[in-house]
């Protein structure tokens, strides 16, 4: 198993940004299919992205072009690099770790983080 503890989150002006990182222990995440998701208040956690061992990402279009999701395998963590932040981009942000590669869903996610408190001011 995969133990994941996301850190990074804060509060942040419109159009700033932020960098999220997910350290994982247990388990090398190189091993993984590594998700963000996110969860506003009052709405169902939302996928945003993925990143495989090898380092292939895929964005869905609501955050595509603004976050990006590396990975650094020798300090075992994952990141969620966020640019030009919206106040409806206030959530709490989620890693997941999956041995599914086109893991997109949240049922296809068996290991979670506790997640990080994200709030844009407008």
């Amino acid at each position: 198993q995969v133990q994941l503890v996301e850190s990074g989150g804060g509060l942040v002006q419109a159009g700033g940004s932020l960098r999220l990182s997910c350290a994982a222990s247990g388990r090398t995440v190189s091993a993984y299919m590594m998700g963000w998701f996110r969860q506003a208040p009052g709405k169902e956690r939302e996928f945003l992205g993925r990143i495989s061992g090898g380092g292939i990402t895929y964005y869905t279009d609501s955050v595509k072009g603004r976050f990006t999701i590396s990975r650094d395998n020798a300090k075992n963590t994952v990141y969620l690099q966020m640019n030009s932040l919206k106040p409806e981009d206030t959530a709490v942000y989620y890693c997941a770790a999956s041995l599914l590669y086109t893991a997109s869903r949240l049922n296809d996610y068996p290991y979670w983080g506790q997640g990080t408190q994200v709030t844009v001011s407008s």
